[in-house]
């Protein structure tokens, strides 16, 4: 997969440009002097025929990708998000799960990076309850889902120590280093691969290549926190989260209550097992570059 950055930007050694051993990674460095977010809106109902002007009494920017292609999707949530400050003045990540895409923008909506990911086996935008107390062995394949929706990323350690960014603690989904474990589904192939579909292989988790989990995502959900938008496939984004789009000034919310609003990640987790193990523990050092 290319690296795809503006042409105006140069790719710098500092953390601004980020290339993955077994996949490219699409970076983009923020722009200086950026407004902070403010006040969170309200997470009230709000019924279709609501103007988005009155929905949105303190609109923020519109997310700022930088000529980085993505799918209309991944902008809809994205501007909402800014636009709405449905990101509680967090960063935000999304996971495009249709293109296998991972994207992380600051707070202020300016894109940080995107890259491959490695998602569940199975298609499906739900978790079957109880999965993730299942030994690995007796989850079929029907069951591999990676979760759609809105969640507070929270770092913390697998059972064994390893560090991860959990998605959802409950059923032991989380954001983590391409993984070895099963040399026989050559997963660090399968990242670098151009098409999606080679890329669903996982029990769930969300695998990152190296750079970008441990330059991008993991010290950005550390630094600022983070609220992750796992996008669903089988039905419309808005289905999901409320959203609409904010750049169409005849656009209306849906007709359908928003989330909670859930903005912090609480007391920290105790270690838990994911769904799969960690074999690549090994850091790629800034040498590397």
């Amino acid at each position: 997969m290319p690296l795809t950055m503006p042409a105006h930007l140069k790719l710098l050694r500092s953390g601004c440009a980020v290339f993955a051993a077994v996949a490219a990674v699409a970076l983009v460095c923020p722009a200086a002097g950026a407004a902070p977010p403010g006040e969170p809106a309200s997470a009230a109902k709000h019924p279709a025929t609501v103007e988005a002007a009155q929905v949105v009494a303190h609109p923020g920017a519109l997310a700022d990708f930088h000529g980085t292609p993505a799918s209309p999707g991944v902008r809809e949530v994205a501007n909402w998000a800014f636009h709405t400050r449905d990101n509680h003045g967090r960063a935000v990540v999304i996971l495009d799960k249709k293109e296998a895409t991972v994207y992380a923008f600051t707070p202020d909506g300016l894109l940080l990076a995107s890259a491959p990911a490695l998602l569940g086996m199975a298609v499906g935008d739900g978790t079957v309850p109880g999965v993730g107390d299942k030994p690995l062995a007796q989850v079929p394949e029907d069951e591999r889902t990676t979760p759609a929706g809105r969640f507070v990323a929270e770092p913390g350690v697998d059972d064994t120590g390893v560090d991860v960014v959990w998605i959802d603690y409950d059923s032991a989904v989380a954001m983590h280093r391409v993984i070895t474990t099963f040399p026989e589904q050559h997963r660090p192939e399968r990242l670098a691969s151009p098409d999606p579909k080679v890329r669903r292989i996982s029990y769930g988790c969300i695998n990152l290549p190296i750079p970008f989990y441990e330059q991008v995502i993991s010290p950005t959900v550390r630094g600022t926190g983070a609220i992750v938008y796992v996008l669903p496939e089988t039905k419309p984004p808005r289905e999901v989260f409320g959203s609409w789009d904010v750049t169409d000034p005849n656009a209306r919310p849906p007709a359908l209550p928003r989330h909670s609003g859930a903005s912090d990640a609480g007391a920290p987790r105790p270690p838990q097992q994911l769904r799969e193990p960690q074999a690549l523990r090994t850091s790629v050092s800034a040498s590397g570059l």
